[in-house]
């Protein structure tokens, strides 16, 4: 019994001495420049902050559309395979309301984050900035949010009012 009780002593003591060298943090990667935060950080706030310089219009996006988006999500946004992003303006109040961009959405710069970070599916943030702007002006087009003449840029996407921009709590001033 002595004996089992010194092992466990010399265990301990030598456990907690290669605990005492072992480092505290894992060491891995590096602390974050302010260059790498500034690339990873691509967020567009209701407000339009964080939008870049570019430009599109709708034909530019109806072209872009078709090769990029309409796989997944129909002719003009109709939705299927994938969700649908156009109609449904004025049925949210109804017993079978359609959630889509122009229905729900509040703000136009909201798409463009969402199409710039995440579209197309198979190849997220592969858009340059131009045909983000482009192919959120076709889709605002389709139900009449914009004219089918429009070209998008930051001042005129963020002038942009939203059928639902309403039905939300307003996205405060103060930062």
């Amino acid at each position: 019994m002595r004996t089992h009780s010194a092992a466990l002593l010399v265990s301990l003591i030598a456990g907690a001495a290669v605990a005492a060298e072992l480092p505290r943090a894992p060491m891995l990667g590096h602390p974050a420049s302010q260059a790498e935060i500034d690339a990873w950080d691509i967020s567009i706030a209701p407000d339009g902050a964080g939008l870049p310089p570019g430009q599109g219009n709708v034909e530019q996006g109806r072209e872009l559309y078709a090769q990029l988006c309409q796989t997944c999500h129909n002719e003009a946004g109709k939705g299927q395979p994938a969700d649908r992003l156009t109609g449904g303006v004025g049925t949210l109040a109804s017993a079978a309301p359609v959630k889509t961009v122009a229905s729900f959405w509040p703000y136009a710069t909201t798409l463009f984050d969402y199409v710039r970070r995440a579209m197309p599916l198979h190849s997220p943030q592969s858009l340059k900035d131009d045909q983000v702007y482009a192919v959120v002006a076709y889709l605002l087009s389709v139900d009449g949010i914009v004219p089918a003449t429009a070209t998008l840029d930051a001042q005129s996407l963020v002038a942009i009012r939203m059928p639902n921009r309403d039905g939300f709590v307003p996205w405060p001033s103060n930062r």
